[in-house]
């Protein structure tokens, strides 16, 4: 299975919106066969690895980290017949599929065939592997991680913006590794403003996966000069701004190299209606982002439920004073039933000096077939 889910990832850039899938057929303990699904329309992994596999697939084992599809709804067979056909001796999946055409049928049919299926292998990995894919099928928008970095008291920077920075190397190092596993990097203007990030990825030793850079910018504010428009060939920017932003500036961003995407106005604001930009980045096959904004821009997705993990870094200092900036932006709830509690049991652990709180608000247990 590890195997299947490291062939899963090679389709990484390219599968989008299907899910990554890697296949691994196994007979008398030696691999005969293997495939991935490279992109829409083409063969699935299944397919492939019993076609390499051949004859010898017959009385094997085969690996999948996702439930085979058994469905007409697509451009391809369904898999379950070809396996079905191959005369495999049992079926090991990582998670079932929660495409409504799929969703366990998959699995019925195969077990109804007499083939035998377990169901969970290694899901914790396969839920990583294709988080994007299932929160596309379960919420109809990409898989959102909020990260952010303060003080024991819960500041990100002093009455004067100063936060350069809070947290030591290891959590730098570890924000890195966290853009690495992402599709796209969300920032608001205020970051953009204050800090003049670069918003790429830098691992030492590594082969650097740059995210697309996604600036929430209503008016268009965005300064030509800034610095993300000096590494364009590494990863494009684009800049979400309202139906009404001004056209000049607009114009402007795009010929420093930008792509604009108007979104909805937000009903309950002045920004950019959140929900209609996350609809957008998945048709866009964006299907994984990481929040990295300011103040106003973590209180927003966090207001409007739309945060399915958190990762917190707690720093051992205390910044004090009320005109400190907060991690969380905007009105704080009337009442603390109002406030948005972490489910528990929550992770913690050592990052150098720091402390990384891990909250996730779903995971692979909804899809493994575990209690």
């Amino acid at each position: 299975m590890s195997i299947a889910l490291s062939l899963a990832m090679k389709a990484r850039d390219t599968v989008a919106p299907n899910p990554r899938v890697g296949a691994v057929v196994v007979r008398d303990g030696q691999i005969v066969g293997k495939g991935f699904h490279e992109r829409p329309g083409l063969p699935h992994a299944e397919v492939l690895a019993l076609r390499e596999a051949g004859k010898m697939a017959r009385g094997a084992d085969l690996y999948v980290n996702l439930e085979p599809c058994c469905h007409l709804n697509k451009r391809t067979p369904p898999c379950t017949r070809e396996i079905l056909a191959s005369g495999v001796r049992k079926v090991v999946i990582a998670l079932s599929d929660p495409n409504p055409d799929v969703s366990g049928k998959g699995i019925h049919e195969l077990r109804a065939g007499g083939i035998p299926v377990t169901l969970g292998t290694l899901s914790r990995k396969a839920f990583e592997v294709n988080r994007g894919f299932l929160s596309l099928m379960r919420n109809g928008r990409p898989f959102v991680t909020v990260k952010g970095a303060m003080s024991l008291d819960g500041k990100i920077a002093t009455a004067s913006g100063d936060s350069q920075w809070i947290s030591g190397a290891p959590s730098l190092k570890y924000a890195h590794e966290l853009r690495q596993t992402h599709d796209g990097i969300i920032v608001g203007i205020g970051t953009v403003l204050k800090d003049n990030p670069l918003l790429t990825t830098r691992i030492p030793g590594k082969k650097a996966h740059h995210p697309v850079r996604i600036l929430l910018d209503s008016w268009a504010r965005t300064p030509i000069g800034s610095r993300i428009f000096e590494t364009l060939e590494e990863s494009p920017v684009w800049i979400a701004v309202r139906e009404d932003a001004p056209v000049e500036r607009v114009r402007s961003l795009e010929r420093a190299g930008a792509r604009i995407i108007g979104i909805d106005n937000d009903p309950d604001g002045a920004g950019i209606c959140l929900p209609s930009l996350l609809g957008r980045l998945s048709r866009e096959n964006v299907l994984t982002v990481l929040v990295e904004g300011g103040s106003q821009v973590t209180g927003t997705f966090l207001r409007k439920r739309l945060a399915d993990r958190i990762r917190l870094v707690l720093a051992p200092l205390i910044i004090g004073g009320h005109d400190a900036v907060g991690w969380v932006g905007g009105d704080s709830p009337t009442t603390l039933k109002e406030a948005w509690r972490f489910p528990v049991p929550f992770k913690t652990r050592r990052l150098g000096e720091d402390l990384l709180v891990s909250v996730d608000f779903w995971s692979e247990r909804s899809f493994s077939g575990m209690t």
